[in-house]
């Protein structure tokens, strides 16, 4: 009877054994349930928080256009990226430069395709929704005077010729990930990229009419601060989905995440306190986001002390960009895309450099654990995005505008208000006193 104790072991270890593997080398269920959620939490950001945010903040005459601008991004993002985005992205390296063409109309990605222990399908929709907030970031900039036509041909061509390129560099194995850049959720990819195309544009775009001049008063302040609030749930997804994985990296980011964004509100709200003598609704609720921002490539990297410090810096540096830099500038930066996205994206992607912790994530080392180099790099890749974005989005607003016969809306559009004059609609009905 002993020889069949003895198979009757062997043939249990190696049913064990092979489950183990498949385990090993197969799906997870328990992270593809995270990311299917984050997936969903990151897609609610565009076509409903930013849309609130920005609409609440555009003028009255403006709300449902800015809202529809921002709709129609994430929309015509999700169709850009399954036929040619993704592959351009994340498709085998050419040069380090973009991917290749491997995967247009997600040819070959089948459902059994594996992206670590998440299925690929999962990966490329998880990537879809950045490609589409990022796209539609750059309204922002624009809001009230951009012909809608204009728009929309932007998103195609801006999405595949600035976007997909500096994605691949950072996440899809180019020159910039070669490096050793750190961004753990889209300091760079998101928002310097998208800052500065916004920078680019406004200024391509001249100001509003009347701007300076005459009160531009926001719609709705309710529905920003509704706005940023969705933007803040949702940006859970955006930074712990970031590791694909349900783990304690993930519980870390998802902790320096709401950490940052609360002491930049807080900041925020202080520093316009004490220079103008009222907190205001709006300045609370845009230092949040700009924390949210400034914690976003370093989520993976740092502990709770570092995103307070990164929190608190942005609450005032995005302060400053709104208060004081635009008018330096002199742009009209309608809703503070570059002051809140670009220019806390950058002190973001610095603060990746400096606290760094490897006793996070053995693959982040930043100045403070005693690798000065990585600033270097951090630089380096604030740098090259940044050019980049600015080049690449001043080609593809020529190249719009001669398809489209000029971006900016007429005078007598711009004077009436988008809402009607290109959608026919209002979003609030105004009762003559």
């Amino acid at each position: 009877m002993e020889w069949k104790r003895i198979v009757f072991l062997v043939i249990f270890l190696v049913a064990v054994s092979e489950k183990l593997l498949w385990a090993a080398d197969g799906m997870d269920s328990g992270n593809t349930a995270w990311m299917l959620i984050s997936t969903a939490l990151v897609m609610m950001m565009t076509p409903a928080g930013l849309a609130l945010f920005y609409g609440g903040m555009s003028r009255y005459k403006n709300l449902l256009n800015t809202t529809a601008m921002t709709y129609m991004a994430y929309c015509i993002a999700s169709v850009v990226w399954v036929i040619v985005g993704y592959s351009l992205a994340f498709g085998p390296d050419q040069n380090g430069l973009i991917g290749g063409f491997d995967y247009l109309l997600m040819h070959s990605v089948s459902v059994e395709s594996l992206q670590g222990n998440i299925p690929t399908l999962v990966f490329a929709l998880f990537q879809m929704t950045f490609a589409g907030i990022t796209v539609a970031l750059v309204l922002g900039s624009i809001v009230d005077r951009m012909k809608f036509s204009s728009w929309l041909v932007f998103v195609v061509l801006w999405v595949i010729a600035v976007y997909c390129p500096v994605a691949h560099w950072v996440w899809g194995g180019g020159w910039m990930a070669k490096m050793g850049a750190l961004d753990f959720a889209g300091g760079n990819v998101v928002h310097i990229n998208a800052g500065i195309a916004g920078l680019v544009l406004t200024l391509m775009l001249g100001k509003r009419n009347g701007y300076g001049r005459e009160p531009m008063i926001p719609s709705s302040i309710s529905l920003t601060a509704l706005g940023s609030a969705m933007l803040w749930f949702g940006w859970f997804g955006f930074n712990a989905g970031s590791q694909l994985a349900a783990d304690g990296l993930a519980a870390m980011a998802f902790m320096v995440t709401n950490t940052s964004a609360a002491i930049a509100a807080l900041f925020w709200m202080l520093a316009e306190w004490m220079t103008r003598g009222k907190p205001t609704l709006l300045g609370m609720a845009s230092g949040a986001v700009a924390g949210l921002v400034a914690i976003t490539p370093a989520a993976g990297f740092v502990g709770l002390g570092a995103s307070l410090v990164i929190g608190s810096l942005s609450g005032v540096l995005g302060f400053i960009s709104v208060s004081k830099l635009k008018s330096f500038l002199g742009i009209d930066d309608s809703l503070d895309a570059f002051g809140v996205h670009g220019v806390c994206g950058m002190w973001g992607a610095l603060a990746t450099g400096i606290f760094a912790d490897p006793a996070i994530n053995a693959a982040g080392k930043g100045l403070l654990a005693g690798n000065a180099s990585q600033l270097l790099i951090q630089v380096v890749s604030i740098l090259a995005t940044a050019v980049f974005s600015a080049a690449g989005t001043w080609v593809v607003v020529k190249v719009t505008g001669l398809l489209t016969g000029g971006i900016r809306v007429e005078i007598e559009s711009e004077v009436e208000g988008l809402d009607s004059a290109t959608h026919g609609e209002r979003g609030f009905e105004i009762q003559a006193s």
